[in-house]
């Protein structure tokens, strides 16, 4: 069984940040494309960025140039870095490490992010 740890949610007003941040065990993050996803009440996961091993970055729409997807290595941890929060972003964020190649998929355990005043 493979622990993915994720920490950094929590209650914000409209224009702050927050980071989020998950780590794994370096045999999974050294090979892993990995990302974050996330899960609004009556709305279906959804994915909000991903980096690759090459660095490479994808992020949704409505994220980009507020939310910076990174990681570390040294420490084997995958941050994301969200600023100007909005009330649209207001989910449970979920972490997510994947290897198409060696055939695994594994996830974090959620943490919540509320943005509100």
């Amino acid at each position: 069984q493979v622990q993915l740890v994720e920490s950094g949610g929590g209650l914000v007003q409209p224009g702050g940040s927050l980071r989020l941040s998950c780590t794994a065990p370096g045999r999974i993050f050294r090979v892993a494309t990995m990302g974050w996803h996330r899960q609004a009440p009556g709305k279906q996961r959804e994915p909000v960025a991903t980096i690759s091993r090459s660095g490479g970055t994808d992020y949704e729409d409505s994220v980009k140039g507020r939310f910076t997807i990174s990681g570390d290595n040294a420490k084997n941890t995958m941050y994301l870095q969200m600023n100007s929060l909005k009330p649209d972003d207001t989910a449970v964020y979920y972490c997510n490490f994947w290897s198409g190649l060696a055939g695994w998929d594994y996830w974090g355990q959620g943490t919540q992010v509320t943005v509100s005043s």
